[in-house]
């Protein structure tokens, strides 16, 4: 696994988030050098793609959630998830 697999897979999503936020409220105050504010917005766009990747698995779980048993009760279906790189 690469080293950036690596990170994505250590920063959870609500840290991400922060982040993410903390980067756009900079972005915003304008206070920021053009040569700053290029590479702010690489890492925030890096971050949405990783909060989006995050709330895309935690969707397929919620729709993996099936009635299986004959009491009707609901369990959790095992499934892969697909990488897309």
């Amino acid at each position: 696994m690469s080293r950036s697999k690596d990170k994505e897979k250590a920063i959870a999503f609500e840290e991400a988030l922060e982040k993410l936020e903390s980067i756009l409220e900079s972005m915003e105050s304008g206070d920021i050098p053009l040569a700053d504010l290029v590479s702010q917005f690489e890492e925030g766009n890096k971050l949405l793609l990783l909060c989006q990747k995050r709330l895309q698995e935690a969707e397929l779980k919620i729709e993996k959630l099936k009635v299986k048993n004959e009491t009707g009760e609901l369990e959790f279906e095992n499934f892969e998830l697909h990488s897309e790189d």
